[in-house]
C-alpha cells in the first residue's frame, strides 16, 4: 500500500482551519498536521521584521520533526511576508493564502469591491500590488480590521462575542448608496482566514447583500494539483494539532468538523 502523503498546514492561530476543512475535503488520503502559533499570537501585533525572524527558523523545526510532503502557510500575513524566504530556505513546497482581489474584482457587478484584512495585510505593499494589477476598473476599499481575528477565535473557543462588535469591524466595508444596488459594494474579500469562521454572522449583520470571497476552496485545489492523483487504497488518514505554546488543545468537538471528522492527536 502507497503512503499517505503528509501535509501541514500552518497560521498564526485557529483560522487556518477553515483553509484545513477544504483541504482535507480535497484530499481525504493525507495526514494533516495544522501547527497554531498561539505563542506568537496575534501575528498583527508584531513587526514584519519580527514576524519573518520568527516564522522562518519556527518552519525549519515544523519541517524536521514532521516532514511534509507540502506545506500551506494558512495566514495572509505570514504569506505576504515570509513566503520568498520560506521557498529560498527549505526545498518542501508551499502554498500560500494571498487576498483573492483578481476574482472578487473579476466577479463584481458594481465593480464596488472591499478587502477586509488585518491592519498589517491591507497596508502592506503587496496587497496595494495586486490592486494595481488586477482591479479591472473595481474601486477597492481597504479595510483594516483590528480586532476580528480575535473575535473569531473566542467565537470558536465557545466565548459569547456580540453583534455591535462585529458590526464595528464589518461597517466599513459596505460603501455606496444603500437604495442603489447598481451602485454598492457587492463584493466582500475575506482576506484574513480567521474571518470565514464567522461568516454566518457577517451575512446576518450585513446593511445588505454580498458576495463573500473566500480563497480556502482554490488554495485546496492548488494542494491538490501538487500533490497529483490520490492515494486511492487510502480512505481517511490521521490529523495532529499542535500549538506552539505546547498547551493542550481542549477545543474537542469543536475541531473534528473541520478536520473532517478526525479526532486530532
Amino acid at each position: 500500500m502507497a503512503d499517505s502523503p503528509t501535509i501541514m498546514v500552518f497560521d498564526s492561530g485557529l483560522g487556518g482551519l477553515t483553509v484545513l476543512r477544504e483541504v482535507v475535503a480535497a484530499r481525504p488520503d493525507a495526514h494533516f498536521v495544522y501547527v497554531a502559533d498561539d505563542a506568537f499570537f496575534p501575528y498583527g501585533h508584531h513587526g514584519e521584521d519580527e514576524i519573518i525572524a520568527r516564522v522562518v527558523p519556527l518552519m525549519g523545526e515544523l519541517i524536521a520533526a514532521h516532514d511534509p510532503d507540502l506545506v500551506v502557510i494558512a495566514c495572509n500575513t505570514a504569506s505576504t511576508l515570509v513566503m520568498t524566504h520560506l521557498r529560498a530556505a527549505y526545498s518542501v513546497p508551499f502554498v500560500g493564502t494571498v487576498p483573492a482581489i483578481k476574482p472578487a474584482c473579476a466577479q463584481s457587478k458594481t465593480k464596488r469591491v472591499s478587502v477586509l484584512g488585518t491592519k498589517g495585510t491591507v497596508k502592506r505593499e503587496y496587497t496595494k500590488a495586486l490592486i494595481r494589477d488586477f482591479a479591472q476598473g473595481c474601486e477597492v476599499t481597504l479595510v483594516g480590521s483590528p480586532e476580528l481575528a480575535s473575535l473569531a477565535e473566542a467565537a470558536l473557543s465557545g466565548n459569547a462575542i456580540s453583534d455591535d462588535d462585529i458590526l464595528t469591524e464589518l461597517k466599513p466595508c459596505f460603501v455606496g448608496d444603500p437604495t442603489d444596488t447598481r451602485a454598492r459594494t457587492d463584493t466582500v474579500v475575506l482576506a484574513c482566514t480567521h474571518y470565514p469562521l464567522l461568516l454566518e454572522r457577517f451575512a446576518k449583520l450585513a446593511p445588505w447583500p454580498v458576495d463573500w470571497i473566500d480563497p480556502a476552496p482554490a488554495i485546496a485545489r492548488r494542494v491538490s494539483d501538487l500533490l497529483g492523483p490520490r492515494v486511492s487504497e487510502i480512505v481517511q488518514s490521521g490529523a495532529e494539532m499542535i500549538f506552539t505554546s505546547r498547551r493542550a488543545h481542549t477545543l474537542g468537538p469543536a475541531l473534528t468538523p473541520f478536520f473532517g471528522g478526525r479526532v486530532p492527536a
